[in-house]
């Protein structure tokens, strides 16, 4: 038996083992996570594709992971795998997600408000470079320049 991973390590274990079982099946992986929910633990498995994912996708690479993560053994307690797509409005997570969607319409929820009270900016994202991000506002048609740390989540507002 394997010494247990943890954290982080969890998730970027199980991203290396999927990846190219996923690549092999014409998926690429958007985001795995490993978190716990009420009383459960959650590992997913974020999948996207070109042509869109389908649930027979998501069957498929479920199927396909199965066997080699069991193999792997990462996780100590009893989860729930989930393989998914990240939908239409996808969390944007990662920093290949922001450079991706340059250009593009977000939801950017704020850890705390600026101006007193806006604690949400709907706009297009101008520029990302790591660290900060500038998004032109949909509200008041200004840049708003927002430092990655002080960010909840930025989704895809694109649709």
């Amino acid at each position: 038996m394997n010494k247990k991973i943890r954290g982080k390590n969890i998730v970027s274990s199980v991203w290396k083992l999927v990846e190219p079982i996923a690549h092999n099946l014409d998926l690429s992986i958007w985001d795995v996570q490993f978190l716990k929910e009420g009383p459960n633990y959650y590992l997913r498995i974020f999948i996207d594709s070109e042509n869109g994912v389908t649930v027979e996708d998501c069957e498929k690479l479920s199927r396909a992971i199965d066997k080699p993560i069991d193999e792997l053994d990462p996780i100590s307690q009893n989860y729930l795998l989930e393989v998914c797509s990240p939908g239409i409005n996808r969390y944007l997570t990662r920093d290949d997600h922001l450079k991706k969607f340059i250009g593009h319409k977000i939801i950017v929820r704020l850890i705390r408000p600026i101006n007193k009270d806006v604690k949400q900016i709907n706009g297009s994202l101008l520029y990302f470079d790591g660290n900060s991000l500038s998004i032109c506002s949909e509200d008041e048609l200004k840049t708003i320049d927002i430092l990655r740390k002080n960010i909840a989540f930025i989704k895809l507002d694109d649709f």
